[in-house]
């Protein structure tokens, strides 16, 4: 298999800890690797056959999974693009939407990345971002660092209200019921 600029999407590397698993297992079975971000390892070469296949079973053994098609690629970019804007602040959306920002970050018309993902995701965009958002929420409400009004403006919504309102509607109850039992999901899962 040849690979493009040598670079790998992996499927379910969501934060920094898959980052280290993945460059600690690529280390210990000596495969050369340029460097590893979220969703993605660069190559200094392409890998043969055989490599590429050790390093399959390597990454599903802890979970991950290469993509091959384009299109789950593409999903995959734009699933790691949300979590790097939601969970480590790596894009700042200042008075841009999500659509404009996933357009011009994947250079592909968002209509074709709305359909792509739908298609392959059985969900909308708007709907994963959202599910995002509220697992983000649901974490800055257990460290109890930030008030609701401090978690909103963090994550860009329109108002405290806005906020409550979609962690309700999504999870069945307030920020402050949930302050009080609090349980959240994987990323990976979401």
């Amino acid at each position: 298999m040849e690979l493009s600029n040598f670079i790998l999407t992996v499927k379910n590397m969501v934060c920094d800890r898959c980052i280290k698993v993945v460059k600690e297992e690529m280390s210990t079975h000596e495969i050369q690797f340029e460097r590893v971000e979220l969703g993605k390892i660069h190559f200094n070469k392409n890998l043969s056959n055989d490599e590429l296949n050790k390093l399959k079973n390597i990454l599903e053994k802890e979970g991950f999974e290469i993509v091959e098609k384009f299109d789950f690629q593409i999903v995959n970019q734009i699933k790691t693009l949300i979590i790097e804007n939601i969970y480590y602040g790596r894009h700042k959306l200042f008075n841009q939407n999500y659509s404009n920002f996933l357009a011009s970050n994947l250079k592909i018309e968002y209509g074709h990345l709305s359909r792509n993902f739908s298609e392959l995701e059985g969900r909308t965009i708007e709907n994963y971002i959202i599910q995002q958002k509220i697992e983000r929420v649901k974490e800055l409400i257990s460290y109890n660092e930030l008030t609701i009004s401090q978690i909103s403006y963090e994550l860009n919504y329109s108002s405290p209200q806005h906020l409550s309102r979609q962690f309700k509607q999504i999870t069945g109850i307030t920020p402050t019921q949930y302050k009080n039992i609090g349980s959240r999901g994987k990323l990976d899962t979401i």
